[in-house]
Order: C-alpha cells, then structure tokens, then sequence
C-alpha cells in the first residue's frame, strides 16, 4: 500500500479540524472538531507505524491507544465544562465566554463621617486629618 492516500487523508482531516476551530462558534463543535484533529493523528501514527515497521515495531498504535486514552478524558472534561458553561450562561457560544473576570469592587467602610480607605486611616486618631 501506498502510504500517500493516508496521510493526504490525515492532512485533509487535520484541516478540517483547524477549520472547524476557528470557525465555530458552538463548543460542542469546538470538541468535536478537536477529535477530528485527534483521529487525523492517530491515521498518521498507523500509517507511520504500517511503513517503517522493521525499525520500531507497534510503537504507532501503542501511542495511537495513548491519544484514543487522551481523546476520552478531554471529552469527559470538555462535556462537563460546555454542561457547566450551558448552566450558568444558557449558552454554549465560544464568544460569549468571557477570558477575564471583571474586577471585584473594593469595599469602602466609613468610619465618623468619613471615607477609609485602607489600614493608614486605622493608625490615626479620630479628630485628625
């Protein structure tokens, strides 16, 4: 066999997965666009395992079994974040997410009429500025 078709094929599939990253717009897609990049590798690790077997014999299927192993907790833990992310924005759209969080206001207490504003105003006594 050739081993042209299958890694034009793992690069076609590669593709579509960086295509499919960029563009959507949906995590659930997102994810699924991920594995397609995932699967576009383990084609690449058989292929490559199939051609040059005299020199490492079954180490591409033995990684292709550690990315199969990857692929599945990274969908467990990308289904729980998109669950998570769904509950808390009824949205599962990637832009929507925010990166940051907005910063956290800063309390003000007063203290006899005025404003404090940190542990310097605690030192002085009442009556001065």
């Amino acid at each position: 066999m050739r081993p042209v078709i299958p890694y034009v094929t793992a690069a076609v599939l590669f593709g579509l997965g960086v295509y499919g990253v960029l563009r959507r717009r949906n995590a659930v897609l997102v994810l699924m666009a991920v594995e397609l990049m995932l699967n576009a590798v383990n084609l690449i690790l058989v292929t490559a395992d199939t051609t040059v077997r005299a020199q490492l014999p079954h180490s591409g299927q033995v990684f292709a079994l550690f990315v199969i192993v990857l692929a599945a907790a990274e969908i467990g833990v990308g289904l729980a974040i998109v669950l998570q992310l769904y509950r808390l924005r009824a949205s599962v759209a990637v832009d929507e997410v925010p990166l940051t969080e907005p910063p956290a206001p800063v309390p003000a207490t007063t203290t006899g009429g005025r404003l404090s504003t940190g542990p310097a105003d605690a030192d002085r006594p009442e009556g001065t500025k």
